[in-house]
């Protein structure tokens, strides 16, 4: 019997009997899911997160897509857990609270200038205005920015809610499930993807082609670097930088429908 095949009998008795030794037998089959997204996190987070300890953050993850998934949505398990997985991981990282406060205001303060400098001049600001607005050097936002990506567990993982309150979903997943969206989520997903586009659309070039090639092309930081012929370090700006304007675009948009 072909492993697909195999994969499928599994599903079908454990949903009939929901017994515990199939649900592991599951669990096994997915596992590769738990190491894949946990890497993609770990890729973006300093290098003293130990991916293992993400593994196992991740894997909570998997056991409740396991328990939860209902095939009658018609979306793919794997669609359906890496989600899970990578948001089982992602509040674990957030319970411990280890992002310093200190960069969490000066990423704040970031996303605020660039917000501020959207309004005003209709157009994404570069970088020297952005340092104006906070009163700094370009090499010290450079700084700042660095900083920020090496703690930061965010990027398009970060959860933001379409109309201001509510449920939050993970921007990511709104470019990454090939198979459609949840059912209960389609009307909030389809917006905040309608936004995405347009903010990404908004971005400076660079920016842009840092966004597409990490998530759309799934490239790791590294080999974009080698694409555009720069540092991973730099990329590690450009990508943080790009973050921040997206999430100040976002919250823009977001209180301007709620003015409306």
């Amino acid at each position: 019997m072909a492993a697909a095949d195999q994969t499928q009998t599994l599903w079908q008795e454990y949903r009939k009997s929901k017994d515990q030794d199939l649900r592991d037998r599951l669990i096994l089959t997915y596992a590769p899911l738990v190491k894949f997204v946990a890497g993609r996190v770990g890729a973006s987070l300093p290098a003293h997160v130990d991916e293992q300890d993400l593994v196992s953050y991740g894997l909570l993850g998997l056991i409740g897509a396991i328990e939860r998934f209902d095939p009658s949505r018609e979306i793919k398990f794997e669609t359906f857990a890496m989600a899970r997985i990578r948001g089982a991981i992602i509040d674990e990282l957030r319970s411990l609270d280890w992002v310093p406060r200190s960069v969490r205001t000066r990423a704040r303060q970031i996303e605020r200038a660039i917000a501020a400098l959207e309004k005003e001049l209709m157009r994404a600001p570069t970088d020297e205005e952005i340092a104006k607005k906070l009163g700094v050097t370009q090499e010290e936002l450079d700084d700042s920015l660095l900083e920020i990506s090496r703690s930061s567990v965010g990027a398009l993982d970060e959860l933001w809610s379409p109309t201001g309150g509510g449920d939050s979903i993970a921007l990511i997943d709104t470019i990454e499930d090939e198979s459609g969206p949840d059912p209960e989520l389609s009307l909030e997903q389809t917006e905040v993807k309608e936004a995405l586009a347009e903010a990404i659309s908004d971005l400076p070039e660079r920016e842009k082609l840092v966004v597409t090639l990490y998530y759309y092309e799934e490239l790791t930081l590294r080999e974009i670097g080698e694409v555009l012929g720069v540092t991973e370090s730099r990329v590690s700006q450009l990508h943080t930088k790009a973050i921040l304007r997206l999430k100040a675009h976002l919250s823009g948009a977001t209180r301007e429908t709620a003015e409306t």
